[in-house]
């Protein structure tokens, strides 16, 4: 946002200047087979006060492997309804592998208002999500 010689500036553009942080860390753990479940805790409401906010998200979750099972579960940032690509991938082949798994998220939110971000999981069978270790981090930039 361009300020001008002379322009008068008003106390919400200033504190739009700043980026906002939102931090929001799981609560409870949860076992797969399981398709797209929210991470307990783990979500974050935030109101924005202009359209075109952008937004940077750093999501992490933490995938343990509870049976004798190979298999292959996925995680994703969900925002305002949508499950959002790239997928954070874990696969666990024995009972003792347990991984911290991270992605990145970056975007637009094109309205105004209210907004909804949280961690999704799809644990594959034996394997479990450890909420308490599940964290998610927005930072939310406002220049109009």
């Amino acid at each position: 946002m361009p300020i001008l010689a002379g322009q008068i500036v008003t106390a919400g553009q200033l504190n739009r200047l700043k980026p906002t942080v939102y931090f929001a860390v799981g609560s409870a753990a949860h076992t797969g087979p399981a398709t797209n479940i929210d991470i307990t805790g783990a979500a974050i409401n935030l109101v924005t006060e202009v359209p075109g906010a952008t937004y940077e998200a750093e999501c992490v979750w933490d995938a343990d492997t509870i049976g004798t099972g190979a298999a292959t579960g996925t995680a994703r940032l969900h925002v305002d309804g949508a499950n959002l690509s790239p997928l954070a991938v874990f696969s666990d082949a024995v009972t003792s592998d347990r991984g911290t798994f991270s992605q990145n998220y970056s975007g637009t939110l094109p309205a105004a208002g209210a907004h909804l971000f949280k961690l999704v999981a799809s644990p594959g069978t034996d394997q479990r999500i450890q909420g308490v270790n599940c964290s998610i981090k927005v930072t939310i930039h406002e220049v109009v």
